[in-house]
């Protein structure tokens, strides 16, 4: 059995980390919290876990096999880094930092020491994004032209979180929290991002709870990248353009959306082909699970190049860094950007 030590027992480590690891068979076996009632929630959750109040001490349970990062983001960097430094495999929740260069000079950094590090894009693995894969990869709209995702949600009453509250130095916004997953999706599709335009607001909270990438890929294709707290009427989840047909995929756990014509046909199909007037085809649904992750860096783990067979590239989620930062000078100058990644 893999032993993870996670770091963090807020809404990431309780409600995101917590169910997968589950599912993939691995075994918490100890987690950092200085919160009494999260310390409770966690031995409560996985029988016989070591609580302890910080990352020093997790770092000196013995017999741990990676350490997960579920910690607010501006945390993350230093201590990933504290990670490498004893020598120990680490899965950071994305964002990996609040930066290119810094996420950049954690990767050197855990290289330089040796320890295999990955990075928690977890909705690679969802089977939504498996199936608009497919559709890309099996030509279902012809050549693809223009990809629009949306993680779009009506809360005008914001919840008062970190998320929320802290400036972006320190990992708060929706560019660090969501746009992390939406321009991730568009490059595992379309390949790297060369330039970005953007428009970033701050609508009811202090860091930004609106915004709008407009990336091209090098490939040629544009993908239109859409997180909001503020839309009453949120759009379709995918939209797909193409020279043959489109794709449309509105359903997403359960989240409101106004668009009943275009719900799953059911739970074995994800989303419709479009042809114009003609009758739209629902897609058949790829298998995935959140789980997947976890199983691969269990499996990594056990491989002779651990850092070559984990799921995520950390470099991945440098590019999608580079990206973001791209869209904050795109949005303050109101012009395209060119997207410059740090070198490996």
């Amino acid at each position: 059995m893999t032993r993870v030590g996670l770091v963090g027992y807020g809404s990431a480590g309780q409600t995101i980390h917590t169910p997968v690891l589950r599912e993939a068979g691995v075994t918490v076996a100890a987690v950092s919290t200085s919160n009494a009632e999260r310390a409770e929630a966690a031995r409560a959750d996985h029988p016989g876990v070591e609580v302890v109040p910080g990352l020093e001490e997790l770092l000196a349970v013995p017999g741990l096999d990676v350490v997960v990062l579920a910690s607010p983001s501006g945390a993350h960097a230093a201590q990933a880094r504290a990670v490498a430094d004893a020598g120990l495999a680490c899965v950071v929740d994305k964002p990996l930092a609040v930066d290119a260069p810094t996420a950049a000079d954690v990767v050197r950094h855990a290289a330089g020491r040796g320890t295999p590090l990955t990075v928690f894009q977890n909705r690679r693995f969802d089977a939504e994004q498996a199936t608009v894969a497919r559709v890309v990869h099996d030509r279902l709209v012809g050549d693809p032209f223009r990809f629009e995702m949306r993680w779009e949600r009506w809360r005008p009453v914001p919840k008062d979180r970190w998320r929320e509250n802290a400036p972006a130095a320190e990992g708060g916004g929706l560019l660090l929290d969501l746009h992390s997953h939406l321009v991730d999706a568009a490059v595992q599709l379309f390949g790297p991002v060369v330039t970005v335009a953007a428009t970033v607001a701050a609508r009811t909270t202090p860091a930004e709870d609106d915004a709008f990438l407009l990336c091209r890929h090098g490939s040629g294709a544009v993908s239109h990248l859409s997180a909001t707290s503020v839309a009453g009427a949120p759009g379709p989840r995918v939209r797909l353009l193409g020279t043959e047909a489109a794709y449309v995929l509105v359903d997403f756990e359960g989240e409101h959306h106004p668009w009943s014509g275009q719900v799953n046909a059911d739970d074995e199909h994800a989303g419709w082909i479009y042809r114009g007037d003609d009758e739209p085809e629902a897609v058949a649904r790829e298998a995935g699970s959140q789980a997947d992750f976890y199983r691969a860096v269990a499996a990594a783990l056990a491989s002779s190049d651990p850092q070559a067979a984990m799921p995520v590239d950390p470099w991945d989620a440098v590019h999608t860094l580079a990206v973001i930062d791209a869209a904050r000078v795109a949005a303050a100058e109101e012009r395209v950007v060119t997207v410059e990644t740090p070198s490996r």
